[in-house]
């Protein structure tokens, strides 16, 4: 992202607020609800309120730290459920324009006074200290900040990985990143991502992680596609996949994204991932598509 790139506001369905970005071409959030996407798709997931009940201490990393939405809500919500558990952490993001101008346009107001007041110092300062919480916003490519900030043996309970899609940032994509953020999970962490991408999947089985779906397991169809995905270091209820899922990841399309020293840019990644599938005597994903997709949904589903 450049600096001084300047964002205008973007309506969500929910009522909250998103920013698209011109140099990805995509925005930050789902046009179905900025403010619903970061419970629905990362606190919830991680299970960030059962945990906050019985836990003095709970740790995040998020990646992609963006407008704030993800932090917001998982403040909001632990504190709500236990007052007194402590919060680590580590936001990671490119661009400090975009969580200051998030604040500047008055795009957190939907949350509490004292959420909203920890994230304008967080924006300004990039380093929070108070009683229930410890919180670092490291700005800069987050392949390198990961390494440099957050400590390996840090043990987070809960991952935000919240990138724009894998062919516009693939760099935060790679098998290679997705260990670095796997071997900062604690043995119960959970990542959580809204990609449902067949190369991020396999990434992150290659990263030794276990898999579940946010899904319905429903036949993918171009106006319904699975939620999402977890990825724990142990197995995760309920961590059956639908068959289509399943045989997705056994065609070129869940070839990874590799990026061996964690500095190639986009369209090298991009690239080496394009001759990897060119050379795979994987099932092609188009013969994929043709097995499961169908042009409308009642005709899928009188297939199964």
């Amino acid at each position: 992202m450049t600096e001084g790139t300047c964002f205008t506001p973007q309506l969500t369905a929910d009522g909250s607020f998103t920013f698209y970005s011109p140099q990805f071409g995509e925005a930050f959030h789902s046009q179905r609800g900025a403010k619903a996407e970061a419970e629905e798709k990362f606190v919830h997931p991680c299970l960030l309120p059962q945990l906050a009940g019985g836990r003095s201490h709970l740790t995040i990393i998020d990646v992609c730290y963006g407008l704030g939405y993800n932090t917001a809500a998982a403040l909001t919500v632990i504190w709500q459920v236990n007052p007194h558990c402590h919060v680590t952490l580590y936001g990671l993001e490119n661009d400090r324009q975009v969580p200051r101008q998030a604040i500047a346009d008055g795009l957190l107001q939907g949350w509490p006074e004292l959420v909203q007041e920890i994230l304008q110092d967080l924006a300004q300062t990039e380093t929070v200290n108070r009683e229930f919480l410890t919180a670092h916003l490291a700005i800069g490519d987050a392949r390198q900040t990961l390494l440099s900030v957050v400590p390996r043996q840090i043990n987070a309970d809960a991952i935000f990985l919240d990138p724009f899609s894998p062919p516009k940032c693939p760099q935060l994509w790679t098998v290679e990143f997705l260990r670095h953020l796997g071997d900062r999970l604690a043995p119960t962490g959970r990542l959580a991502t809204y990609c449902s991408a067949a190369a991020v999947r396999s990434g992150l089985q290659l990263a030794g992680l276990h898999l579940a779906t946010m899904g319905d397991c429903q036949p993918p169809h171009p106006r319904r596609r699975p939620l999402g995905t977890l990825a724990s270091p142990q197995p995760l209820p309920p961590s059956d996949f639908a068959p289509w899922e399943m045989e997705h990841l056994q065609t070129k399309a869940a070839i990874p994204y590799r990026d061996p020293l964690g500095t190639d840019p986009a369209a090298v990644i991009l690239a080496r991932r394009r001759a990897e599938q060119s050379q795979s005597a994987l099932e092609p994903t188009s013969r994929w598509k043709k097995r499961w997709l169908s042009p409308d949904p009642e005709t899928m589903a009188s297939a199964l």
